[in-house]
């Protein structure tokens, strides 16, 4: 059951945490200090997510696994965010190094004897 908590935290964290880095783009005309302030507002919520999933995660995955388990679903939601937020193209060359960065989870998982 942890890792199946962890993943849904650190998924549901990552939906905060692109928000906050990439959201006020969409309203390039704000201050950039109340895109800071709200940036930083948005992130505690990520970090409340964040903090307890990777120490819940930590008794079931080694830190990379974590490591790679939080980089594959940041390009998941990422690119949910660029397409259905933002409306930018999905072209191919960003599915191929996508591709690259999931082939890493590969070589972090298996078990090399």
């Amino acid at each position: 059951m942890q890792p199946y908590i962890t993943v849904s935290m650190l998924l549901l964290s990552n939906v905060f945490m692109n928000f906050a880095w990439y959201g006020h783009l969409k309203n390039k005309s704000m201050p950039l200090y109340y895109a800071i302030l709200i940036s930083w507002g948005i992130a505690f919520f990520e970090y409340t997510l964040t903090v307890p999933a990777n120490r819940i995660g930590s008794q079931v995955f080694s830190l990379f696994q974590l490591k790679i388990i939080q980089e594959i679903l940041t390009i998941i939601v990422f690119v949910g965010i660029a397409v259905l937020y933002f409306g930018e193209k999905l072209k191919w060359n960003y599915i191929a190094g996508f591709f690259c960065i999931i082939l890493a989870a590969f070589f972090v998982f298996y078990e090399w004897n």
